[in-house]
């Protein structure tokens, strides 16, 4: 359990609905710096929804998100975009690769679109492909990449920036058992490395129970929350 005082990225009171759908009813959580929190719940109960405010994708009606103490409602879009390239690392569950480009390519993206450049960008990316096991995928398309792989260069592309939070959506969803322990294996091994925060949305208690800390959302709520850094 962590026990540091100020948290690096918090949700407060969240509220949000979809139609007549209330995905969260007030939800609150708290990610230290460096902390890996998993996410659990049913399907529906609001998990998606949670990592998608907190990633500042989506707004919330009511409530707060912060990052570094600053709210993200004081944020514009584009600011929120930048958050997002340079210091919110996002894997979703199906990868969400650029399917004309290389792996080596999706990897460096983030790089590019803030003008890095592309040379130091691509070896970044390199470096990247070879720590999680992936060098020999950089001259492939995501359409030539198992689901695994695809994975791999998802989180490769993640971390690349040197994100603070890596905010992750079932990232082993869409695998078998044994690429699902090694795609998150790699991934909570180089975001420990590199001293970044995890949150990670799943339905698998064993995916679970390589987290420091587990939270439940259940009905848009968040249940059986250490109550480290949250204020309600």
């Amino acid at each position: 359990m962590n026990t540091t005082n100020e948290a690096l990225l918090a949700a407060r009171g969240l509220r949000k609905a979809f139609g007549r759908t209330e995905a969260l009813r007030g939800a609150s959580l708290a990610v230290a710096a460096g902390e890996t929190v998993a996410v659990t719940g049913r399907s529906g109960s609001g998990k998606s929804t949670l990592l998608l405010c907190l990633a500042g994708v989506l707004r919330p009606e009511a409530g707060e998100v912060t990052y570094g103490g600053r709210s993200l409602d004081t944020l514009s879009e584009a600011e929120r975009t930048r958050l997002r390239r340079r210091e919110l690392g996002l894997v979703l569950q199906f990868g969400q690769l650029v399917p004309e480009l290389s792996a080596v390519d999706n990897v460096a993206l983030p790089l590019l679109l803030d003008r890095h450049d592309r040379a130091a960008s691509r070896r970044s990316a390199l470096g990247w492909l070879e720590r999680l096991g992936a060098l020999d995928l950089a001259d492939a398309t995501p359409g030539e990449l198992s689901g695994g792989e695809a994975q791999r260069v998802a989180v490769a592309r993640a971390l690349v920036t040197g994100p603070k939070v890596v905010l992750a959506d079932e990232p082993t969803g869409a695998l078998d058992t044994v690429s699902g322990e090694q795609v998150l294996d790699a991934l909570l091994s180089s975001a420990r490395e590199a001293g970044a925060a995890v949150v990670l949305v799943t339905h698998d208690n064993r995916v679970a129970a390589h987290a420091d800390r587990e939270v439940v959302v259940t009905d848009g709520r968040i249940e059986d929350v250490d109550t480290f850094a949250v204020t309600r």
